[in-house]
């Protein structure tokens, strides 16, 4: 195994460009508001750090997709610190702008001691402080973390976690009820096939399309990714290995064919972040994927419409039914962070306060240590926060079983998000949907596109197999 070595000025410079396009997730700008709940908020907990503390603690993260999200950790973060003796200070900036202000302060070597991502950041392992010692004490605290947040935070190949993840935000469809009723499917497509005939039949008969992007974000990224995977194909295998080159990707490009073909317009091809979520919220859309933020934006600037939209799992395929996590948490501490076991010692009081997480994010953030919410299910079952019916969020309650990391069946390496950030799979699609290549040739020109990002990383030790 080679050993992996630090970042160059060009690598920082591309992986902050690839990476900070590929991060634009199209909730932002929402403002759902503070809770309005029904049931109160959880009773925070504290444990004392195993050492003594001191100094400045800086913490950098993403202005959350549900504001009062942030209402709550910025004082929850503060309040520790004054607890343990530590000056914490909270910056929030764009989660587009996360990635370059991290790629700058890691080569000035300077700046925040602990910086939250919603992607992995497996990119920037060699600048790193390992935090296996988090990930190891949270499991002796909190019970088992999911694979799936595993192999979002942790490098087979080197044994290093670059990250550290305590929650993720799971992929559903979001669908109009009334629409699906009207083609006989009131509980929405449970298939891909029942999503083409479904969403054909809405678009022919009242000119409403589907919302699977084939651009250059995150959604399509996603959309692309669990199709491929329900066919039983995907970028690499458990070795990673590049495998996209198969039979199955081929009939999954010739599905999305058909189904651009019947239920969607050329705006698909050019759709930004959040074109799905405001096509949705202004009755423009009969199914999208997207996490529950969009349905939260629509109580408040259209009830009508969030009271007709519901969720459904993953869509099924000939070999499966995945989706891709939409939020997957990482929280790095860089080399140059001057506060590293003040860092590690509030990502663990953090991660035991995910109760509070959970609520003041509305349910949108999901605990990686199911052990810690057991009051989950029962919000989900009798949603806090204004759900008609109550129980519409109940179908996250298993979600984990459909639900896998970028990278599935292998782990989100460092080529899998070289991958992913450049749009390489959604172009695929788009590529064959628009006629410019037959699918034989759009699969062999991604593959094409796919395995030099392999093998560089390869050489650098960052990815495994020979």
């Amino acid at each position: 195994m080679n050993e992996p070595t630090h970042l160059s000025r060009r690598d920082l410079f591309w992986l902050t460009a690839v990476a900070a396009a590929a991060a634009a997730c199209g909730d932002a700008g929402e403002d759902t508001g503070p809770p309005e709940a029904t049931v109160p908020a959880p009773s925070p907990t504290f444990t004392g750090p195993n050492a003594k503390l001191s100094g400045d603690l800086k913490i950098l993260l993403w202005s959350h997709f549900v504001p009062s999200h942030d209402k709550w950790f910025d004082p929850f973060a503060k309040n520790w610190g004054k607890e343990v003796g530590v000056n914490v200070t909270v910056d929030h900036i764009n989660n587009t702008e996360i990635v370059a202000r991290t790629a700058a302060e890691i080569q000035a070597r300077q700046g925040h001691d602990l910086i939250q991502y919603i992607a992995p950041l497996s990119q920037f392992e060699p600048s790193v402080v390992d935090l296996k010692d988090v990930a190891e004490e949270a499991a002796n605290r909190f019970g088992e973390q999911l694979e799936l947040c595993v192999k979002s935070s942790q490098n087979p190949a080197t044994g290093k976690h670059y990250a550290y993840s305590p929650g993720w935000v799971p992929d559903p469809g979001d669908y109009r009820k009334s629409l699906w009723e009207s083609v006989g499917l009131p509980d929405g497509p449970t298939s891909w096939e029942d999503l083409l005939r479904g969403g054909a039949e809405i678009k022919k008969a009242k000119n409403i399309q589907m919302g699977l992007g084939m651009s250059q974000e995150i959604d399509s990224n996603m959309a692309g990714r669990a199709l491929m995977w329900s066919y039983g194909a995907s970028i690499q295998n458990e070795d990673e290995q590049v495998v996209i080159n198969s039979p199955e990707t081929v009939a999954a490009v010739e599905f999305m064919q058909r189904l651009f073909k019947d239920t969607m317009t050329n705006e698909v091809f050019s759709w930004n972040p959040a074109s799905n979520n405001q096509g949705l919220i202004a009755g423009q859309m009969s199914y999208i994927l997207n996490s529950i933020s969009a349905w939260r934006t629509a109580q408040e600037a259209n009830p009508e419409v969030a009271d007709d939209i519901y969720f459904t799992r993953a869509l099924k395929g000939p070999e499966d039914s995945l989706a891709a996590q939409h939020v997957m948490y990482n929280w790095i501490v860089p080399s140059h962070a001057r506060n590293v076991d003040a860092a590690k010692e509030f990502l663990l009081h953090y991660t035991a306060n995910w109760p509070s997480a959970t609520y003041h994010s509305k349910l949108y953030d999901l605990p990686a240590f199911p052990r810690l919410v057991p009051q989950l299910n029962g919000w989900l079952d009798r949603d806090p926060f204004g759900a008609k019916p109550e129980n519409k969020l109940g179908v996250l309650k298993n979600a984990i079983e459909w639900s896998t990391n970028i990278g599935h069946p292998g782990p989100a390496n460092t080529a899998e998000g070289e991958v992913f950030a450049t749009f390489v799979i959604p172009n695929m699609f788009a590529k064959a949907a628009r006629g410019e290549l037959n699918p034989e040739q759009a699969v062999a020109d991604a593959e094409r596109q796919i395995k030099p990002i392999f093998d560089k990383w390869r050489k650098r030790g960052l990815v495994g197999g020979a």
